[in-house]
């Protein structure tokens, strides 16, 4: 069925539908690692972002089946997150790379990129319970799957409709109140929660897409390349902050320099053009955006 929730459809089969999917999805992958351990735990990790998203969106009317499930899920991709992490340096180093202003910084950045891919190799083979981890990620997932037999919604058409524009409401002023926050302050916590908020607004665009395919997938898009942008923002940070705690990695002071120089100049015009974006994508007031949202609802199905 995928990623939706259907309006006209029972909303308890939709949700559960939507939430087994994608459990079952992570056990798959984490079961049989098509492209090895590195990406199925990347994979894993997108699917507990979705369904804890699709939690949040149902967290006023089932705020204890929300809360518990978004405890499991959370602990559950925290018991991965290291090996996913030290991948994910290596791909912002890439990232910088394929950026790189000239010649020069391309090849010390690219001496850089084989440094961080020797720490992710040998931290990978230090890793000796991994299999376990696994194998305990899957009993774990198995278990959200039975809970799922515990959660309901009211079958009035109209309450549904209301929860979700109230949700809606909600995702969209916090996202509009981090990026004030941007504006004001460059933190980097500051735009990780924007990327928070947007990546919840992002999905919430997939889930509900039959209200106004068109229109929710051209936002959907461009929410998406929002997302990857501020992913790299929070990434470079992540970076700058290895190169603080581990700078005996780094051998070569003119490479280090270069890296460091590639950082500051790779923020400051993906934080601009991440503000320039978001802007336009929460143009519209999240009282409109909800309001419509409702209608929308309420036009289709029952």
């Amino acid at each position: 069925m995928g990623y939706r929730i259907r309006p006209e459809a029972d909303f308890t089969n939709e949700f559960r539908s939507a939430a087994e999917e994608q459990l079952t999805r992570a056990i798959t992958v984490l079961k049989e690692r098509p492209e090895g351990a590195h990406e199925a735990i990347h994979a894993f990790r997108k699917n507990m972002k979705r369904l804890r998203s699709l939690y949040r969106l149902v967290s006023r009317e089932v705020p204890d089946f929300q809360k518990q499930e978004n405890a499991r899920l959370r602990d559950t991709a925290k018991s991965l997150s290291a090996i996913r992490d030290v991948a994910a340096i290596v791909g912002t180093g890439r990232y910088l790379q394929e950026n790189a202003r000239n010649t020069e910084e391309a090849e010390a950045l690219g001496r850089i990129v084989s440094i961080l891919e020797s720490r992710r190799d040998w931290m990978a083979e230090a890793e000796s319970d991994l299999e376990q981890r696994l194998h305990d990620t899957a009993a774990t997932l198995r278990e959200a799957i039975a809970a799922l037999e515990d959660v309901a919604f009211d079958k009035s058409h109209r309450k549904n409709a209301r929860m979700l524009a109230k949700s809606w409401h909600r995702t969209a002023s916090r996202a509009r109140e981090a990026l004030d926050a941007c504006h004001e302050d460059a933190a980097a916590e500051n735009f990780h929660e924007l990327r928070k908020r947007t990546y919840d607004y992002r999905l919430y665009h997939a889930l509900l897409r039959d209200l106004w395919p068109s229109a929710m997938k051209a936002k959907r898009d461009f929410a998406k390349d929002l997302v990857e942008r501020l992913g790299h923002i929070n990434d470079l940070s992540v970076l700058s902050g290895l190169v603080e705690a581990e700078p005996q990695l780094f051998t070569s002071n003119d490479d280090l320099a270069h890296l460091l120089d590639a950082i500051i100049f790779r923020q400051q015009e993906d934080r601009r053009e991440a503000l320039r974006d978001a802007e336009t994508l929460y143009g519209d007031h999240p009282d409109d955006e909800a309001q419509r949202l409702e209608l929308l609802w309420l036009s289709i199905g029952n």
